[in-house]
């Protein structure tokens, strides 16, 4: 069962949050830090939804980097509101999975667009990491259920 505060449209990934002091600047303007940190717990709990535990991942030595990340502001989000993190896994591009991602405001209208391109690296202990061209067969089925969505019930 996904945790209680993601949503569940049918498509794309979708994550709620709250914009708290700590996101803030002195001007009670969420700051760019915080959006990069919702990015990556967006990606992480997608993950979890389709069965791949990161901490698991990890301990198998694989690892999931960012090795591309753009951000458009268009509004700003302020101390107190509500935000909706909206995901989608897109096409692999060579050896790199994109993830677009809008962020949505309280009154629904986007405030932000991003983009996540991430490759996965093999990192086995006393060995320099490497970018893997082939998923292991679990995960690579893993992804194919991001791609399609939470609704898609592959």
């Amino acid at each position: 069962m996904p945790p209680a505060d993601r949503c569940q449209p049918a498509q794309p990934w979708c994550l709620q949050r709250r914009v708290l002091p700590q996101h803030t600047d002195h001007a009670g303007v969420m700051w760019h830090g915080a959006y990069v940190a919702w990015l990556e717990e967006g990606r992480v709990e997608a993950l979890a939804c389709v069965g791949v535990d990161y901490a698991e991942l990890s301990s198998r030595g694989l690892e999931m980097p960012v090795v591309s990340l753009g951000i458009d502001y268009r509004k700003p989000l302020q101390h107190g509101d509500q935000v909706t993190l909206l995901s989608e896994v897109l096409e692999f591009q060579g050896v790199k999975l994109p993830w677009a991602c809008r962020f949505m405001g309280p009154d629904g209208r986007l405030v932000a667009l991003a983009r996540v391109e991430l490759v996965l690296v093999s990192c086995p202990i006393g060995k320099l990491p490497r970018v893997l061209r082939r998923y292991p067969d679990d995960l690579g089925s893993a992804v194919a259920r991001l791609q399609a969505g939470p609704g898609a019930g592959i």
